[in-house]
């Protein structure tokens, strides 16, 4: 079996924030910004990945559906499993996010108040044609990954709308 273990202390996001109950109906826990950011700015970024696997090496392993609700694609085919729920984890989707998915990085997509929910497009982070459990809690669309040049064309587009 596969280690998935997280690094002890490893904390992605870098803005103040708070776990509280979400505004998502269903969604749980959210990331609550403590703090005001502007367009562009980093609200989490990659620390401490130990390494990623290939989709099938997931897929692969006895406990492959406990794994996949843990899973993130970064780039390509290559995905990270956290079974630990470090805080990032309540990062929850919107179709309408507030955060913009590039490359394992969030970037604020608006000037985002104090009080704001982090919530990013979860379909830059499953595999291509990969549907979520649940539906989308606004539109109730499915969730559905992109492939990875439609993930990397749109957010490198919109990183690029943002930055100017």
């Amino acid at each position: 079996m596969l280690n998935f273990a997280s690094p002890v202390g490893a904390n992605m996001i870098l803005p103040r924030y708070h776990i509280s109950p979400s505004s998502i109906a269903g969604a749980g826990n959210g990331v609550i910004l403590d703090e005001a950011v502007d367009p562009g700015d980093i609200l989490v970024a990659p620390d401490a990945i130990p390494r990623t696997w290939t989709f099938e090496e997931i897929l692969a392993q006895p406990n492959a559906g406990q794994l996949l609700p843990a899973t993130v694609r970064w780039f390509e085919d290559r995905y990270t499993v956290t079974l630990d729920w470090p805080d990032e984890c309540y990062v929850n989707h919107s179709f309408a996010p507030t955060g913009l998915w590039h490359l394992g990085f969030i970037f604020a997509a608006t000037r985002l108040a104090a009080g704001t929910e982090i919530t990013v497009d979860y379909r830059h982070l499953l595999a291509p044609g990969q549907a979520e459990d649940f539906h989308d809690a606004e539109s109730g669309r499915p969730i559905v990954g992109f492939t990875w040049k439609e993930s990397l064309r749109a957010s490198s587009q919109a990183l690029l709308g943002l930055l100017g």
